[in-house]
């Protein structure tokens, strides 16, 4: 006997309640009702190109990356492998070890990565001396039932879960720490520190994404955030649909840059949803930078009428192909695929 699209509904409504998901009648085909922004049917490809993208400072990472995948690894340890290259470098200021911190002096790292096969995603934000905060966005994906930790609470949980703690603060970016702070005030009580040396300010970022030889896909976005950072500040990196986004029907996509103008427009996620729509991986990161200039407000723009920060986006669709842009021009992305790691121009909405 046929059943109405109500009574549908309704029992299925009274089936999740006992705790059980019902499964869509088998006429239902949800590949070719994609529920997005575009309006076209999402072809599934039946084996895809691998390729690693991420942004330029993954340039390592994407190699050891792709050859995980290749050799069969998981995607979301793949990039997660990649991006601990730059997590540990001391020298790297914009992630993990050696990242530059807020203005007291403090470390504070953010994280988060979605694994497209189980639909599932972890975050951690303004955690503080552990070094790969990407790994803790796995672990609180893994093994809670939770999406986001943050602060003391996401170093408690790291902690109980083995990570060690360190001191993240080098020599070198104290150093940096100490011009910044003598260069406040003319007037503190704070000397001037080594005059000729220019103060760093920084939103750097790695993100990484891929796509397995079955389609399968993960992201991952890393950061120590925006140098001298009000404390307890977060960017966009552990916010999932801002820092990065991941769905295994579509694609993958992420960014690094000014993570307030991300997080207004859901960027990565809306990167996803123009692929979906049947955007290639380039002309939707494009498309991603129009809605971010559109939502910039009036005081950061400058006289030109054009946005005073700049922001990059990279996205893999699940067929193996690539795309980057950024909002002005000169900008570079990394990428692996079967004609090795290289960097790539970016494509940009913006000349300088």
């Amino acid at each position: 006997m046929p059943v109405s699209r109500r009574e549908f509904l309704e029992k299925s409504a009274a089936v999740a309640a006992a705790g059980f998901v019902p499964r869509l009648p088998e006429a239902f085909d949800l590949t070719s009702h994609p529920i997005g922004i575009g309006s076209g049917p999402l072809v599934l490809p039946s084996r895809a190109r691998p390729c690693v993208v991420s942004s330029s400072n993954g340039i390592r990472g994407v190699k050891v990356a792709f050859d995980r995948i290749v050799a069969g690894e998981d995607p979301l340890d793949a990039v997660i492998a990649g991006v601990n290259i730059q997590e540990l470098d001391p020298d790297d200021q914009s992630v993990g070890l050696g990242g530059l911190p807020n203005e007291e002096g403090v470390v504070q790292l953010d994280a988060s990565c979605m694994h497209g096969p189980t639909r599932r995603a972890g975050s951690v934000a303004a955690i503080e001396d552990i070094a790969t905060p990407s790994l803790v966005a796995k672990a609180v994906m893994d093994y809670t039932d939770h999406i986001m930790l943050v602060g003391a609470g996401a170093k408690k949980f790291a902690k109980a879960m083995g990570f060690k703690e360190q001191n993240l603060l080098t020599d070198k970016t104290r150093q940096d720490w100490l011009r910044w702070k003598a260069r406040l005030n003319a007037n503190d009580a704070w000397l001037d520190h080594d005059d000729d040396v220019k103060i760093k300010f920084t939103t750097g970022t790695i993100n990484m994404n891929a796509v397995t030889a079955t389609g399968d896909l993960a992201s991952v976005t890393t950061t120590s955030g925006m140098a001298w950072k009000v404390p307890g500040r977060i960017g966009d990196s552990p916010i999932i649909g801002a820092g990065q986004y991941c769905d295994n029907l579509v694609g993958a996509a992420g960014s690094t840059g000014r993570g307030e103008a991300n997080i207004k427009t859901c960027a990565s996620f809306l990167i996803v949803e123009f692929m979906r729509g049947g955007l290639a991986p380039q002309a939707a990161c494009l498309k991603a930078l129009e809605r971010v200039v559109a939502m910039t407000e009036t005081r950061l723009m400058g006289p030109n009428g054009r946005p005073k920060f700049d922001l990059e986006f990279y996205a893999v669709a699940k067929d193996g192909t690539f795309g980057g842009a950024t909002l002005y021009s000169g900008g570079k992305f990394a990428v692996c695929d079967e004609r090795g790691a290289r960097l790539e121009e970016a494509a940009f909405l913006l000349r300088r």
